[in-house]
């Protein structure tokens, strides 16, 4: 597993935090040529599934599982707004044994997709293929000591507007959400 996956900061006690947004993407292929131009360094491909739990106080929780690597439980906390927004998340590392039975209710959506990473300085660039959804682009600037919120929205902006995505392309939903507002999902 390449170093870049791990979204663990040995430096930082506080929930890790980064300025992210999410837009659809009609061809792969462009976007892919427009952050290779940014200098951005291929990172890896893989297959995701993650299973979305709705938690009792209506959070949602997700399970990822990606073959040939520890499942993650992943949390967020992030206003559900469109455009460009910080979210805080934390991920926990489960053994694959466990995966299946946490938690132990049934999954409220499944997503399964490939994700393409690319790494520009502290800026995750996703080029998602969402089964049911079609493609994706995702970009997470992480907060850190050398990068501060205003930071992480400037970089974002920039490769945006690189990339010719408008604002009011930007999208607040979850692909969990997407499937389950069309109707597409699969548990």
């Amino acid at each position: 597993m390449p170093e870049s996956w791990s979204f663990r900061y040995p430096w930082r006690n506080a929930v890790p935090r980064n300025v992210e947004i999410k837009a659809p993407l009609g061809d792969l292929d462009p976007a892919r040529a427009a952050v290779a131009r940014l200098g951005a360094r291929a990172a890896g491909t893989m297959e995701q599934v993650d299973r979305y739990y709705e938690l009792a106080d209506g959070r949602r929780l997700k399970l990822r599982t990606v073959p040939g690597r520890a499942a993650e439980l992943i949390s967020y906390r992030r206003p559900e707004t469109s455009g460009v927004r910080v979210s805080e998340y934390e991920v926990t590392p489960v053994r694959d044994g466990d995966a299946c039975i946490v938690p132990r209710s049934r999954p409220l959506v499944i997503v399964r997709k490939c994700r393409e990473l690319h790494l520009i300085d502290n800026v995750r660039v996703h080029l998602d293929a969402v089964d049911g959804l079609g493609s994706y682009l995702e970009l997470e600037a992480v907060i850190d000591p050398a990068h501060d919120e205003a930071t992480c929205r400037r970089q974002v902006a920039d490769i945006t507007r690189a990339l010719g995505i408008a604002d009011e392309s930007l999208i607040r939903a979850s692909y969990a959400e997407l499937l389950l507002e069309a109707g597409t999902c699969r548990r």
